[in-house]
């Protein structure tokens, strides 16, 4: 090897891990499954229903336990194309059990840098629900910050505006990307 080869093996021993570990650069983020809240409270007014409530960085749980038989999300950080499907979604116990309840839209939800002050939670369109919690979404998530550390996702219930349920549990998470892996 000549010292120019030398020099290039160098630089691009010290250049590209640093690249390659930025994820902005073409990262993509996928979750096998994705998973309901199980540890919700029906009623956030009450001391114990605060110790009962499993927030994700900045968002809240869902008032009511749920699970989802069949899921998985993906995003592409460098792009913001994104995509969720969810089987299954509905609520265990109360008198919705088995259904989505009220609920007929849903968002998913990236979350970037939990926990850090530069935490910041960025929406997908809201998309419908059905009655058996079937929803899907192809799109993309706008905005997605240049570092986006340990990225989580959460499908919440949608923000749009119910006029028979004005203030209810909008935007509070509902279930969650279980079995992350990125790839670049």
């Amino acid at each position: 090897m000549n010292k120019k080869s030398i020099k290039m093996a160098a630089l691009l021993g010290c250049v590209l891990p640093t690249l390659c570990a930025s994820p902005s650069l073409a990262a993509i983020v996928s979750w096998r499954s994705i998973v309901g809240v199980i540890t919700a409270p029906d009623d956030l007014t009450t001391d114990a229903a605060e110790n009962i409530n499993n927030p994700v960085g900045n968002v809240n749980s869902g008032t009511f336990p749920w699970s989802v038989r069949k899921g998985s999300a993906r995003v592409n950080l460098a792009t913001g194309m994104a995509s969720f499907k969810v089987r299954g979604l509905v609520i265990n116990g109360q008198s919705f059990s088995g259904t989505p309840g009220p609920v007929n839209a849903v968002t998913g939800t990236l979350v970037c840098n939990s926990g850090d002050q530069t935490e910041v939670a960025l929406d997908t369109s809201d998309v419908p629900i059905d009655g058996q919690g079937r929803a899907a979404f192809f799109g993309k998530i706008d905005n997605i910050p240049a570092t986006c550390a340990s990225p989580l996702f959460l499908v919440r219930i949608a923000t749009i505006a119910d006029p028979q349920n004005p203030n209810g549990a909008r935007g509070a998470w509902i279930a969650t990307g279980a079995e992350r892996s990125t790839r670049n």
